[in-house]
Parts: C-alpha cells; sequence; structure tokens
C-alpha cells in the first residue's frame, strides 16, 4: 500500500551499501550459457517435440498477428495497432517465473517497474514515477483499478491466478479519447481468459526464499452447450525485505483471494460475461505496524454483433476497497490508523458501426460514482472525511481510410468531474502501411490528470495540533499533456520483428510544492501547500526486437531514452526544485532469452540494466544507484499436464536498492529463489 508521507518533510540522508560485481565476468557466463543451451537444443533430437510445439505455436510471425483492443477499443492485429503497444503474453508471464502482476509487467521493457519494499512498486510509462504515480491509467478486464486517494494503483491489491490471465497490453503514451483521464502517460490493460478457455482442473503451489509458500486453485466446466464456469483460489505468503545494513524491513505480507468468472453465447451474436473478486492482505509497514487491505467487485458485461458488421457493448462494475493504514507520529501529532473505504460504482456503453466504406466510428458514453469514506489519523487526514465524486464522459472517434494504404483516425473524449468540469482530451492519429509487413504511425494527442484528494483535501497533520505543515489547495487545477509521437513497426523476415516509438511531450500546470508567509508565532512557513505551478517538457524513444534465432532459442530485446527538462513557471516557486514528481531512469535496457531444450526442458533469463534514480530530498536531488540484475528459470514438462520449475530473481546481488532515498531505513530488495509445482487435469 503506498504511504502517505510528507513530500515536503527531511528525510534520512546516508549512504547504502553497495556490492561490487565484475560485469565483464558476468556477461561471459551469461552468453557462455545461452549458446550452450542454444547449442544443445539444436543438436538434440525430438525428444522434446511436444515443448518444441508450444513453442512454435507463438513463433515471432504469430505473436505479430495477436488481436489487442486497446489502442482503438476494438480487435485489431497488433503489427497494424498504430500505437506504441507492447502485448505480454500467458505464456511469457508463465516463464518469466513472475508470481506477481507489478513483476509480470517488467516484461514490458517500456515500463519503468521498480519495487519500493515488499509490497510497494513504483510503475511508471515514459517518466513522472513516484511512490503516488498518478499519470498511468490500469485496467482488469475493463475495470478500473484506481484510488481518488492519489490518482493511482494501489499495486499490493491487484493479484490473480496468473496462469489465467490471457494477456497484457501495455501502452505508452496518453490514451486519454478512449480511456479517459489520467491516461496521460500509457495505459496497461490487463486481460484474463475466458472461462471456456480454463475448463478442468488447474493446481499450483510452491516455496522458496521469496514466496515463502504460495498456493492456487481452478476449476471449471461448461453450462448447457455455450456457456463455461470457472471459480479460483490462491495464497501467497512473502517474505520481507532487508535495510542496508542487513536489519529486517518488517514488511512481509500475505495475501489470499478468490473468484468466478462466467461466460455465455448465442447464435445470435450476443455474449455474456459475469465475474468478481474478493481478497484481504496483511501487510508489514516499514514505518511501523501491520496495515490491512480488502475487498471486492463484480462486472458484468453484455456484447452483441449487430447486422452489418457493427456491434454494441454495456458494461457495470462495482468496486469496494478497504484500507487500514498504521501513520507514524509526524512532528507535532502522535502516531494513529487511517481507514479508508471507498464504493465505487461504474457504467460503460459502447457502440461500433460502419459508415460507408470509407468511416468506422465508434462511441460511448460512461459514468462513474465513488462514495470515499475516511476514518483520519493525528498525523494524516483528509477533509472533507466522506467525499462522493461524479465523473460523466463521452467519446466519439472515426477511422477514415484514405487510400489502400493510408488512414487517418479522429477522436475526443469529452469529461465533467466535480472538481474542474469539463474537460477534453482529443487526438489525430495517422497510418502509413508501407508494406503487408510495415508501418509507419504519428500522432498528436491531449491528456489530462484531473486532480487526487491529495491535491486538494490532504491536512498533515490534521488541523488542531500545534500546526498544519503540507495541505492540499481547493483551487488545484488538473495537469496536462500535449504528446507529439512518430513510431515504426514492422516484421522483417517470419524470424524478426521490430518497434521504434518515439515522442515529446510537453506539459503545463503540473504540482508543484508551495510555502506561506511565515506564521506570526513561530516565522515558519507553514503550511506547505500544493499548486500547479510547474511546466516542463519529456522526450526520447523506445527500441523493442523479438528474434528467433533458432528453431529452439528466442530472444526479446528492449531498449528506452528518456529526457526529462521541468521548470518552475515566472515568478512561481517550488519548495522541491521539480524533483518531486519524477525520479526516472534516463535509460534502461533488457535482454530475455527462451530456450527449448530436449525432454520437455525450459530455460529461460531475463538480463535487466537501469539507470541510475534522481530522487527527491526536500529539495535536494539525491540518487538510487544503476543497477543490472538477471532472473533465471528451469522448467520441466516429464508428463502433458505437469510442470516443475525453479526460479532465482535477483541473481546477481544480495540485495539492491530500486527505490527511496540514500539512508539506514532504504528498503533492499534481495536475492529470492523459488520452486513450483504445477497440475492441470
Amino acid at each position: 500500500m503506498a504511504s502517505y508521507s510528507a513530500q515536503c518533510a527531511p528525510a534520512a540522508t546516508g549512504d547504502a551499501a553497495g556490492t561490487g560485481i565484475d560485469f565483464h565476468h558476468i556477461w561471459i557466463v551469461f552468453v557462455g550459457l545461452l549458446a550452450l543451451c542454444a547449442g544443445r537444443a539444436t543438436a538434440a533430437d525430438d525428444a522434446g517435440g511436444s515443448s518444441t510445439e508450444a513453442l512454435k505455436s507463438l513463433s515471432v510471425e504469430e505473436l505479430m498477428d495477436i488481436e489487442v483492443t486497446s489502442v482503438s477499443r476494438r480487435p485489431e492485429r497488433y503489427l497494424e495497432a498504430p500505437a506504441a503497444i507492447q502485448v505480454i503474453t500467458g505464456d511469457e508471464i508463465r516463464r518469466s517465473g513472475a508470481t506477481s502482476i507489478p513483476a509480470a509487467l517488467r516484461l514490458a521493457s517500456s515500463l519503468s517497474v521498480a519495487q519500493e519494499n515488499a509490497h510497494e512498486w513504483v510503475i511508471s510509462a515514459r517518466g513522472f514515477s513516484s511512490d503516488v504515480g498518478n499519470k498511468l491509467l490500469v485496467l482488469m478486464d475493463g475495470r478500473t483499478v484506481y484510488t481518488p486517494l492519489f490518482s493511482g494503483v494501489f499495486w499490493d491489491r491487484q493479484d490473480y491466478l496468473l496462469a489465467d490471465i490471457e494477456r497484457i497490453e501495455v501502452i505508452s503514451g496518453p490514451g486519454g479519447t478512449l480511456w479517459g483521464a489520467n491516461a496521460v502517460n500509457g495505459v496497461i490493460n490487463i486481460i484474463t481468459k475466458s472461462a471456456d478457455d480454463t475448463r478442468g482442473l488447474y493446481l499450483e503451489t510452491g516455496a522458496g526464499t521469496d514466496p515463502q509458500s504460495f498456493a492456487g486453485v481452478r476449476y471449471g466446466g461448461a453450462i448447457g452447450e455455450s456457456g463455461s464456469w470457472r471459480v479460483y483460489g490462491k495464497y501467497v505468503d512473502r517474505d520481507g525485505e532487508t535495510y542496508s545494513g542487513g536489519a529486517d524491513a518488517m514488511d512481509s505480507w500475505h495475501m489470499g483471494q478468490g473468484g468466478f468468472r462466467l461466460d455465455a453465447g448465442d447464435s445470435t451474436g450476443a455474449s455474456w460475461t459475469l465475474q468478481g473478486d474478493v481478497y484481504r492482505a496483511n501487510e508489514g509497514i516499514v514505518t511501523g505496524g501491520r496495515g490491512t487491505v480488502s475487498g471486492g467487485n463484480l462486472l458484468g458485461r453484455y456484447s452483441r454483433t449487430l447486422q452489418g458488421g457493427s456491434d454494441l457493448s454495456l458494461q457495470i462494475y462495482y468496486d469496494r476497497t478497504h484500507l487500514m493504514l498504521p501513520v507514524p507520529e509526524f512532528l507535532f501529532a502522535p502516531a494513529g490508523t487511517l481507514r479508508d473505504d471507498l464504493d465505487t460504482y461504474d457504467l460503460d456503453f459502447q457502440h461500433r458501426f460502419q459508415i460507408g466504406e470509407r468511416h468506422s466510428l465508434v462511441w460511448g458514453l460512461g459514468f462513474r460514482l465513488t462514495h470515499d469514506v475516511l476514518e483520519n489519523a493525528p498525523a494524516l487526514a483528509f477533509f472533507p472525511a466522506t467525499l462522493d465524486q461524479r465523473l460523466y464522459s463521452a467519446f466519439v472517434q472515426d477511422e477514415i481510410s484514405l487510400g489502400q494504404n493510408l488512414a487517418l483516425t479522429l477522436g475526443t473524449k469529452l469529461e465533467h468531474t466535480d472538481y474542474t468540469g469539463f474537460e477534453y482530451e482529443p487526438s489525430v492519429r495517422l497510418q502509413w502501411d508501407l508494406s503487408e509487413k510495415q508501418m509507419v504511425w504519428g500522432a498528436v494527442s491531449r491528456a489530462v490528470r484531473t486532480p487526487s484528494r491529495i491535491d486538494r483535501d490532504l491536512s498533515q497533520p490534521a488541523p488542531g495540533y500545534l500546526i498544519v505543515i503540507l495541505q492540499g489547495d481547493e483551487h488545484f487545477d488538473s495537469e496536462n499533456l500535449l504528446a507529439w509521437e512518430l513510431g515504426y513497426r514492422a516484421q522483417l523476415g517470419t524470424d524478426f520483428s521490430t518497434s521504434v516509438s518515439t515522442f515529446y511531450n510537453k506539459y503545463d500546470e503540473l504540482r508543484s510544492t508551495s510555502t506561506s508567509p511565515p506564521d506570526p508565532v513561530f516565522e515558519l512557513p507553514f503550511p506547505f501547500f500544493f499548486e500547479n505551478n510547474l511546466a516542463g517538457e519529456t522526450y526520447g524513444m523506445e527500441l523493442s526486437a523479438r528474434w528467433q534465432v533458432l528453431d529452439r532459442w528466442r530472444l526479446r530485446a528492449g531498449y528506452n531514452l528518456l529526457q526529462a527538462d521541468l521548470r518552475v513557471k515566472p515568478g512561481e516557486e517550488d519548495f522541491n526544485n521539480t524533483l518531486n514528481e519524477t525520479a526516472d531512469p534516463q535509460q534502461q535496457f533488457s535482454l530475455h532469452s527462451a530456450v527449448e531444450m530436449p525432454w520437455g526442458v525450459e530455460f529461460d533469463a531475463d538480463l535487466r540494466w537501469v539507470d541510475r534514480r534522481a530522487v527527491n530530498d526536500s529539495g535536494v536531488p539525491s540518487s538510487v544507484p544503476d543497477y543490472f540484475t538477471l532472473d533465471l528459470r528451469l522448467g520441466w514438462r516429464p508428463a502433458p499436464g505437469v510442470e516443475l520449475s525453479v526460479a532465482g530473481r535477483n541473481l546477481l546481488n544480495e540485495y539492491h536498492p530500486e527505490y527511496g532515498l540514500p539512508g539506514p531505513t532504504r528498503v533492499q530488495i534481495e536475492r529470492s529463489v523459488y520452486g513450483k509445482i504445477a497440475w492441470s487435469f
């Protein structure tokens, strides 16, 4: 769960322990292992044929034909989607050894993923990483996983039986035209398998250093001639991380989750989905004590294909979350407990149809109601404690064929929020098909990040104590982005594909921290409060490639470059000197290898390098050092439906930091190893 520490309070300083690494030797060992495994696989006979066929079924060519829905809110080939999009398949998640959704998101090289402690993650696209990141929209089967407290995601609540995830679509760049506010720098769409694809019994269990133990079960079957159902449950017990001196960070946690899904259809082209989940987790908090998160959701969706190829869908969901967070004492206020209960009701309608031969039109309407009830802590409070917010939205997008190889897409979304009134988010997108296998695209888009409760309603500590140090501002306005993008995607032969995306983002009205005139008693500039005093630009590129080196050996690589130039507007101020809104690596690189060995053995390796991060230490720049890390997985399928595997993560260091201020209380992410057994019947 996110920690709501004062963004301008003095922070502990000091240096974290480092570990010397001979990277030259590591590269030799890594490449040698890959070459050995690839050579063994190529020389072997067909004893592992069934496993080889599984790999071939996900060839580079077929991966480019995967249908994605997040770019245009309609199915389209990944190769032809005019946006910076990456797809993480369910098989790639399995072979990565990931045991959580945030860990699986490391497979998208376009994302910046940092683990802050055992259960908190910092995930962003194209900059603006922070522990209260607010410019990335995340959906799970169409349900927005969002908290109005900080316009972001509690990653410790987002879980599922990973074996039931079909794919994760990751879009870098603004998606506000279709998905609305807070889809500023990217959209993550997590899509689970239909119940029809998960019939039968699935069991998994495992143990290790982290997770210490876990288990999952799913069972599905048929409903009549055209329906399917499944139920699932899982439990995981995760070990805590450590501080630089070796002390336990006391952030261990365990979580249980269960749910169901029903899918059905008929001969008229109609289909129905009903699904839901419940969960509960108990977590150690690095500032002291243990917290609790729990909740549940219920989603229903109706879709129908009409005459002429048009279609419509109606979706409604209810989501309830509960947070109990121990809050340490803060200057003049004692420790206490913050409790938050959030109810979300959401309705979404969409209609897509063709007008003549050149126009493919999609439009929709939406409504969301949130009911947020807080029990404030002395050191951290929000006012009003109970708040209802309504969001009304409408969007329209027209894809216009300008010829055999050229298409222009125009669209906009219009939203009305209780905080800021009307917001508009238009986009223009051009797609040029150079050939059947090559495509160039460009876009100009506007997106907004609407105010959160932190921006408007925060008080730290609560009024009534000696003095308020930090508070929100009732006049805080929406942050906005104007983005220019240019990209190229191609399948160059049957064994190699690549994608290159460049961008230039211009931001305005970004969040800043201002000081008040000195009070007459203490002559201190309190309270600090939020304003929209920052502006700036970011620009960069994202490169990814897939290469089927041999029939049984595949490589996937990614490289990101990000440059940022934020500044305080003339005549304004920011106590944090523009440092508080972004803590991003300038560069990062990843290389994934998947090798099929004889006799049903799989060997997977994931090497990542992340550049140093600049972090804010009360307006003074500090940093998280750059690091290499290596994950390995060895799997064996001795019989149909049986899988044994062992995975190691962060193998190059005993521990290393990925986020946070230097000092003895910066959490270090430890090396871990675990084993897993899975059965399918």
